[in-house]
């Protein structure tokens, strides 16, 4: 047994050093270099000097920056709770839908995957502009109740399109629309593996259908919560593309901060440690999951 355990580990070892070489040559080295660069200054137009400064993380903490971070968090806060809320219904109704319907629902929320996020947002673009879809249909509704309106003596004045487009509000929209599939799907694994016997125990005992869900559905589907805030949270503080073509000015996320700081500025020390300030925040909010999680197996045991 001895001797195929070693087999078995030069067999490991060797589907194992091409994919380690690739990430510690592709990611780790690379990941380590803008690390270095975050204490550095620039030398010249081409040069950064690795002094061990710490003066772009007391100027990435700026009111100005610091500003910019916690709104990056506010945005992403707000689009995690709107995709808890929306993404927690439909997870139910995935799970207790028929096997044939589920099979549909599951390929219904996987495809927006199947296209490039641009082309998702340019299209959303085109549904939330001043002459899109949205505006349109609300001038035809607006024109039909003036007529109607028209026919007493009192019509109405022309349509004022709505602005939906470059403010906040299109970016949360669209941090929503790309996110949401990713808390469904957790809270959908969560929620498959429940016990449904205990939900049929609650209500036979006079529970009622809104107590079960606090006191059985919420409590068990915990693990999924969690797992779907993380995946959520986390790419939304960095979420790039989406407020770079729905935001306005005032709509500026940290990671088109940071974006401007490698391509316009050229001050990479700077745009580096704004990068690892978000890596800092995304380490913190994993601790803070895996604190919760062991409390959690704890208290079980």
């Amino acid at each position: 047994m001895d001797e195929s355990w070693r087999k078995a580990k030069a067999v490991f070892a060797t589907l194992g050093i091409p994919p380690i070489a690739w990430l510690v040559g592709f990611f780790l080295l690379p990941l380590a270099i803008i690390w270095g660069y975050s204490f550095g200054e620039n030398a010249s137009l081409t040069e950064i000097a690795v002094d061990g400064t710490l003066s772009n993380y007391i100027h990435a903490i700026k009111p100005l920056y610091l500003g910019i971070i916690l709104k990056s968090i506010w945005f992403a806060a707000l689009t995690t709770l709107l995709c808890l809320v929306v993404g927690f219904p439909v997870a139910i109704a995935i799970t207790f839908a028929s096997p044939k319907i589920k099979a549909w629902l599951l390929v219904l929320i996987m495809l927006p995957f199947w296209t490039n996020l641009l082309i998702r947002t340019y299209a959303l673009m085109a549904v939330l502009r001043t002459e899109g879809y949205v505006n349109s249909a609300l001038g035809g509704l607006w024109r039909g109740v003036s007529h109607l309106a028209g026919l007493f003596g009192h019509p109405l004045g022309p349509f004022q399109p709505l602005d939906l487009l470059y403010n906040n509000f299109a970016v949360v929209f669209g941090l929503v629309y790309v996110q949401l599939p990713f808390m469904v799907l957790p809270l959908y694994a969560a929620l498959d593996r429940l016990d449904r016997s205990l939900l049929e125990a609650s209500l036979d005992l006079g529970a009622g259908q809104l107590t079960t869900f606090r006191r059985v559905v919420v409590p068990m589907a915990i693990p999924g919560i969690v797992s779907g805030v993380l995946v959520t949270l986390i790419p939304s503080i960095g979420a790039y593309l989406t407020p770079d073509l729905l935001g306005g000015p005032s709509s500026m996320m940290i990671a088109n901060v940071i974006e401007r700081q490698f391509k316009t500025a050229n001050d990479w020390p700077f745009g580096a440690a704004l990068s690892f300030l978000l890596m800092y925040m995304t380490f913190l909010a994993i601790a803070v999951q895996a604190i919760v999680s062991r409390n959690r197996a704890r208290a079980r045991a």
